[in-house]
């Protein structure tokens, strides 16, 4: 009988499977109620009609943007090791994209991976390990962004605490990762006992396949588009909610939603994108509080819908079903775990 996919997601049965959703769902609604128990609904409510539906529109193109950009990033990185057409690229991140909005836990990292990997016949390993370094590329991005931005505007003490405690793992991360990258017999010694030296493991194969090519340094600089694209939605939806704020102030807002959902959550990060919003726009821009928590319902509206309907129509075109698909990633990374611990116990 095959494994329980929630089950291996979740830490390999040490826990029971719903641990995680619950703990997810329950911090979720706490953030939502803490943002809007004193939300005041008939003053703001009305302010809805007034938006600028034009600037709107062009968010929701923006971001459309945004996520094609991440695929011409995505395929730049993976050019040593396979050669995707744009389009299935973008697919399979829509696909993972409507898996996050509906699913716990970020399962569509792991679902477009297992997409490209069966569409291309891809080692999955080395396609799973060109999403984490595409995660340890954006956190490094986001920290030189949030260091600049730390020069200029005084932050919350516990905005400013989180993202530093950030700094310094992702900084012991990196040292690892090029020790690792130097050092080809390093990731031979590493466990696989553990979830965590799997994740590393499969980075440092990842990274002697992909990080020594010059590709790489591209895909490290095409970050900065990707990156830079994801400021224009959330200064059109400023603009559209009538606040003439600058462009450093997108800026400021997508860093703090960034870093502030870095973790997996509920699907969408519903509650912590709010919180998070509500924070960059009234704590840090000093945005009045009651704007501040309509604006971060209303980007929260603008950035999911479009989202899903993409997501929709990509996971259509592949015929299956998303639990369907689900299941078979799990399967494949578990079948993947089981490989590499069989090859740790021969040696």
């Amino acid at each position: 009988m095959g494994r329980d996919p929630s089950r291996d997601a979740l830490g390999g049965g040490r826990r029971p499977p719903w641990v995680g959703p619950v703990v997810a769902y329950s911090l979720s609604m706490l953030c939502l109620l803490w943002v809007y128990h004193d939300f005041d609904w008939r003053t703001e409510l009305p302010k809805l009609a007034r938006i600028h539906w034009g600037w709107i529109a062009l968010a929701v193109a923006a971001d459309v943007l945004v996520y094609v950009s991440q695929a011409w990033r995505w395929n730049i990185l993976l050019r040593p090791v396979a050669r995707m057409p744009l389009w299935k690229s973008v697919q399979a991140i829509y696909v993972g994209l409507f898996a996050n909005e509906v699913l716990p836990l970020r399962s569509g990292e792991l679902i477009r991976c297992y997409l490209i990997s069966v569409w291309d016949k891809v080692s999955f390993p080395l396609v799973l390990s060109s999403a984490l370094i595409e995660r340890l590329i954006d956190g490094v991005w986001l920290i030189v962004g949030f260091a600049l931005i730390s020069l200029s505007v005084d932050l919350p003490n516990e905005i400013d605490a989180a993202v530093w405690t950030l700094t310094a793992v992702v900084a012991v991360i990196g040292a690892l990762v090029v020790f690792a990258v130097l050092n080809q017999k390093f990731a031979h010694h590493v466990s696989t006992r553990h979830r965590w030296s799997e994740i590393v493991r499969t980075v440092i194969e990842g990274l002697h396949a992909m990080g020594r090519s010059k590709s790489f340094l591209v895909a490290v600089a095409a970050s900065t588009v990707y990156l830079s694209l994801q400021v224009v939605p959330i200064h059109a939806m400023l603009e559209g909610y009538g606040l003439d704020l600058p462009w450093g102030s997108a800026a400021i807002v997508l860093v703090v939603l960034r870093l502030g959902t870095i973790l997996p959550g509920a699907p969408g990060n519903v509650g912590l994108f709010h919180l998070f919003a509500y924070l960059a726009l009234h704590r840090v821009m000093h945005v009045d509080a009651q704007t501040a928590k309509s604006l971060s319902g209303v980007m929260f509206f603008v950035v999911t819908v479009p989202l899903l309907a993409a997501g929709a129509l990509a996971l259509a075109m592949t015929g299956s079903e998303i639990r369907s698909i689900y299941h078979s990633a799990y399967e494949r990374r578990h079948a993947h775990d089981a490989q590499k611990a069989g090859a740790v116990q021969a040696d």
